[in-house]
């Protein structure tokens, strides 16, 4: 599961496969997660340019080509995604979030609730942990612990993605998981796990204008899909697929379901998003 590079904070149309989609078919723009890349989305570029979308994914701020950062927090983050968008001309464009990824896409839904056509979010949550804090506090300490105990990502990644997958995940697939988590640079890794536990935008779901897909899977433990469903019932036009058999990587580990569940729900959601506008303007 090669990746192509992408150009620090600028979109990139499917530079995995090399499939190169046409400007004026419906962008798609994929946010990765804390052990990410734009090149983990390789196994959707295809997919998706071939369904007749134009898939482009991004390289957070400390990840991929982008230099290391030591501090990210999720104003931050929506705001260079929204950046990168701007820069690339995209109307309105799909988002498709994976855990933080699924998080930012949920910021970027309140501070501009009408700038895009759907948003998917997967294996994410509204909120980081709990109301005590100590599940924070656990956290903190189990990501942290091991780097200032003097260990490295690439020595920590195989262990931090057994953590994440299903029972039955493909060898290739994980080994592809542990290679973009080794890359990922030790004090990007810090700055997005402090970031996490900050999060919390559960007071916007019920504001949410956009139709919206929640994707979980079933042993994911990081984003339970029961948790998954309760958001779901909370955002007004949003719909529930939960992904048998897969933990919180069901983009490498499942790429054909998750790629066929985001696929339906688009090809239902934007004709009727269509058909309302046109309703709205008649």
């Amino acid at each position: 599961m090669g990746g192509g590079a992408a150009v620090p904070g600028m979109p990139q149309g499917a530079t995995a496969t090399g499939v190169v989609a046409k400007a004026s078919q419906p962008a798609v723009v994929f946010l990765h997660g804390i052990g990410g890349g734009a090149r983990i989305w390789a196994p959707q570029q295809r997919s998706f340019a071939q369904a007749g979308f134009r898939p482009i994914a991004i390289d957070l701020p400390g990840y991929g080509t982008r230099p290391p950062v030591d501090v990210l927090d999720f104003e931050m983050l929506a705001h260079d995604t929204e950046a990168a968008i701007a820069r690339a001309g995209l109307d309105h464009p799909i988002i498709v979030g994976h855990s933080m990824g699924g998080m930012i896409a949920q910021t970027m839904l309140r501070r501009r609730p009408q700038s895009y056509r759907s948003v998917v979010l997967a294996c994410t949550s509204p909120a980081f942990g709990s109301s005590s804090g100590e599940f924070q506090k656990k956290f903190l300490a189990d990501r942290l612990g091991p780097l200032d105990s003097g260990r490295s990502m690439p020595e920590l990644a195989a262990e931090i993605v057994g953590a994440l997958i299903g029972p039955a995940c493909d060898p290739s697939a994980r080994a592809f998981a542990v290679e973009c988590m080794a890359a990922v640079p030790t004090s990007t890794y810090r700055a997005a796990v402090c970031c996490l536990v900050a999060f919390d935008e559960r007071a916007n779901l019920g504001g949410i204008k956009a139709p919206v897909l929640c994707l979980a899977g079933e042993h994911d433990r990081n984003a339970p899909a029961a948790t998954m469903e309760r958001m779901a019932a909370k955002i007004p036009r949003s719909q529930y697929v939960c992904l048998s058999g897969v933990g919180h990587l069901a983009s490498l580990e499942s790429p054909d379901r998750f790629n066929r569940a985001i696929l339906d729900f688009l090809r239902e959601a934007l004709p009727r998003m269509s058909a309302e506008s046109e309703s709205r303007h008649a």
